[in-house]
């Protein structure tokens, strides 16, 4: 679990700019030192998360924020590899996205995601929604040492 002094990893695989740009806002805003890594495919996502390639020399996060509408490989298929990998299942992931598809919900969570999250269409709502993804994750839920 994160404690106040300790920097908090967060992977954000977006392809939308400005929900780049908000998320990034929400964060700066938040009380956690935190590094967001950002990026823009599903295959740049399981990339980073295995330390492959370019992001060899790349953290391991302590969160996953993924959007299920990406290029190259959505964000569902991203949950299914994650599931099959043993190492890389134990890493909370929470599914940021558009959709309030019941059948997205549902899938989702049977491919375990740990949370799924519609993102709101103003700012304001887009700052609370993450501000309080934030202090779950790191201020009320105990988290595995990595």
């Amino acid at each position: 679990m994160s404690t106040p002094d300790k920097t908090v990893e967060i992977l954000l695989a977006e392809d939308n700019p400005g929900d780049v740009m908000l998320t990034k806002k929400a964060l700066e805003q938040g009380k956690l030192v935190n590094n967001l890594h950002v990026v823009t495919d599903g295959v740049e996502a399981l990339e980073f998360l295995r330390q492959a390639g370019e992001y060899a020399d790349k953290p391991r996060p302590d969160l996953v924020l993924l959007d299920l509408n990406m290029p190259r490989k959505d964000g569902q298929d991203v949950l299914k590899e994650l599931q099959e990998d043993t190492d890389l299942c134990r890493i909370p992931v929470v599914v940021l996205t558009s959709s309030e598809s019941q059948e997205d919900i549902a899938k989702s969570y049977e491919l375990n995601a740990n949370a799924y999250l519609t993102k709101p269409v103003d700012f304001d709502g887009f700052i609370d929604i993450v501000n309080r993804m934030e202090n779950f994750w790191f201020k009320v839920v105990k988290l595995p040492e990595k």
